[in-house]
C-alpha cells in the first residue's frame, strides 16, 4: 500500500475559540482529519495572498487564526 511522504513534523497551540473554529470547518467541509484541514486552510490562506511574505520583525502573535474578540492576533506586541 503507497504511503504519503509528510517528512516535517509542525506542532500548532491554539486557544480554546481558534480550536473550535477549526473543528467548526473541519467538519462543515467533511475533512478527514484535523491534520487534513490545517494543510487545506495552509494552502487555501497561502493561495489567497499569492504566497506568504512576512516582514522582518513580525512575532508568532501576529498570525492568530482569528481577528476580533478572544483572539491573540493584534494584542500586544
Amino acid at each position: 500500500m503507497g504511503r504519503l511522504e509528510r517528512g516535517d513534523r509542525l506542532q500548532v497551540m491554539l486557544n480554546a475559540e481558534e480550536f473550535a473554529a477549526l473543528e467548526n470547518w473541519r467538519f462543515e467541509k467533511r475533512m478527514p482529519s484535523r491534520a487534513a484541514a490545517i494543510r487545506e486552510l495552509l494552502r487555501r490562506g497561502l493561495a489567497a495572498e499569492d504566497f506568504l511574505t512576512v516582514e522582518p520583525g513580525t512575532k508568532s502573535q501576529d498570525f492568530g487564526l482569528l481577528n476580533g474578540k478572544g483572539s491573540d492576533a493584534g494584542e500586544g506586541a
